[in-house]
Parts: structure tokens; sequence; C-alpha cells
């Protein structure tokens, strides 16, 4: 490993570990029947209720791609459609307590994810935490 690695080392390091937990996420989430489209929705919906629209941007696919993922999350009962507080208009979606279970043990049977950042000491945890945060603020 180079004393000070290059910017494009680092780039390509990043896209191995994305494309790495990726391939995790997805194969956790196919356990539980579900696409990596779904897992990924249940997944930002576990910071927040979101509107349509929001998840649609935040996972960069289409409004009407987003109804057909939610209306199937729905009807397995990990997502349910709330009024917004701010405006009537909006209807926000939400995980239900079955969702929040199902991205849980989709986080918890990433096997590859689980044992590489298990390597890890308190404090690499910490700086690893803090150095993502600054790449990619939230």
């Amino acid at each position: 490993m180079p004393a000070i690695p290059s910017k494009e080392q680092l780039m390509e390091l990043l896209a191995h570990s994305v494309s790495t937990h990726y391939a995790d996420f997805t194969a956790a989430a196919a356990d539980l029947g579900l696409t990596s489209s779904q897992a990924k929705t249940l997944s930002v919906l576990r910071r927040a209720p979101a509107s349509m629209r929001s998840l649609a941007t935040t996972l960069a696919c289409d409004a009407s791609n987003m109804t057909g993922i939610i209306d199937r999350l729905e009807k397995r009962d990990l997502v349910h459609r709330e009024v917004s507080a701010t405006d009537r208009r909006v209807k926000n979606v939400a995980l239900t307590e079955t969702g929040q279970k199902a991205i849980d043990t989709i986080r918890q049977q990433m096997e590859q994810t689980q044992t590489g950042l298990d390597k890890l000491s308190d404090e690499e945890r910490a700086e690893l935490f803090r150095l993502l945060t600054v790449v990619f603020p939230r």
C-alpha cells in the first residue's frame, strides 16, 4: 500500500468497497424475498418517513416506479402511507415495525460487511466514520 494513495487509488478502493457492500446487501435482501430497490427503500425510510417524490429523488428512480415499489412493500406490511403533517396533499411513506425488523435483519445478514467491520478496533471505527462523513456529508 502506498504511503499516500492517489485520488485515483482511493476512488478505485471506494468503487470496490461499494460494489462489495451492494452485493452483500442485495444477497441479504433476496434472502427475505426483497429486491435491492425494495431494500434500499426500507433503508432510506429507516432514517425518517419520506414523501414519494423525495424517495424517488433519493433512489434516483422515476416516480411511477416508486409507486410500484411502495405498493409491493405495503402489501407485505413493511411500510404504510400517512398524510404529511405539513401538507395534507402529500402522502409520506413510513416504516412499519415489520419493515424496521426487515431492514435490521438485512444489515445483520450482510456477512462480508459485518466481518470486515468486526476487524476494526473502536478507534478505527470512529476514524472510519469520521472520514466517511467528511467525504460524504449527510
